[in-house]
């Protein structure tokens, strides 16, 4: 059996966790009071410390953006595979550092490069099935903003980084941004990256929305290919308009897509790579990548 380490049970741990031994991992969880409370409770076996951890397979960081840094840098020389929750951390310098030291053990968990509609998205992208790919729209907004260690900057913008990463291939460079404050506090952006005469990504993060949205857009020479929600069970295939016809609602065909959770299915891909498969995505390096797009965003955004 696959022996994991935990380290965090926090409100996302505790996800993590019950996944791990949805999976049939054995799991120690780095927890104290509460938290290490409900990870017994939930099947996992408890220690105080990092220090503490038995000899183990693999890692995985659920802790607040702050310290992954910090938490990454004191399990490396156990030498196993790390595998941390998004971003790698909120310091392009100490990215750069951990992306050296950590190469080929350090992943990271961006979790919509495994959701299915992602998938299928990026899949009609390198096929060519509707054109060529013009662009790419991400929407990320909701209400309120749970992670008091940093911006929602830091904790949004990150999801919506490794869904062009899964569609392009690659970060596209930032060419725009716009914040949103209110009282010097950051609500959010609107940001836009594109290649030189190819394809953009305008992505729009915030946490002062009436309602709670997650959609993506696919937008191609001969039509449009939408994700409209985190939990929908289909994307959307619509063609463009005809320049003179009429406004009228838009024909669109369902294709279904697999409703299963990417947070179980790319911890399963980490559990598959510690018993000799391939890695998971989001290497290292292109989470140092992540980190250095997201700091030249907040640059042009004036943050």
């Amino acid at each position: 059996m696959t022996r994991i380490g935990l380290i965090g049970c926090g409100r996302w741990g505790r996800l993590v966790l019950r996944d791990l031994l949805a999976l049939k991992a054995t799991v120690w969880v780095v927890a104290s009071g509460a938290d290490a409370g409900v990870a017994t409770a939930a099947g996992g076996s408890t220690v105080a410390g990092v220090q503490q951890l038995p000899d183990v397979d693999g890692i995985v960081v659920a802790t607040p953006t702050s310290s992954h840094a910090d938490v990454i840098e004191s399990v490396l020389p156990r030498g196993v595979p790390i595998f941390c929750e998004k971003p790698l951390c909120d310091d392009a310098e100490r990215a750069r550092r951990l992306a050296a030291a950590g190469r080929d053990r350090v992943f990271v968990m961006d979790k919509w490069r495994y959701h299915p509609g992602i998938g299928a998205l990026a899949a009609i992208a390198r096929s060519s099935e509707l054109g060529g790919v013009v662009g790419l729209r991400t929407c990320r907004l909701g209400y309120g903003h749970s992670h008091a260690d940093t911006d929602c900057i830091w904790t949004l913008l990150p999801h919506d980084l490794s869904i062009g990463l899964e569609i392009f291939g690659r970060l596209l460079p930032p060419r725009h941004a716009l914040a949103d404050r209110a009282d010097g506090t950051v609500m959010g952006l609107v940001a836009a990256c594109a290649d030189e005469g190819g394809p953009w990504h305008v992505m729009e993060v915030g946490i002062r929305s009436v309602r709670r949205q997650r959609s993506i857009a696919l937008m191609c020479a001969n039509g449009a290919a939408i994700l409209e929600d985190a939990y929908a069970d289909h994307i959307l295939i619509m063609d463009n308009p005809d320049r003179a016809g009429p406004d009228t609602d838009a024909p669109v065909t369902r294709r279904p897509i697999s409703v299963e959770m990417p947070l179980l299915a790319e911890l399963r891909a980490f559990l598959d790579h510690l018993r000799g498969g391939p890695p998971p995505k989001s290497s290292v390096a292109e989470a140092a990548q992540s980190v250095e797009t997201i700091t030249a965003i907040r640059r042009l955004a004036g943050i």
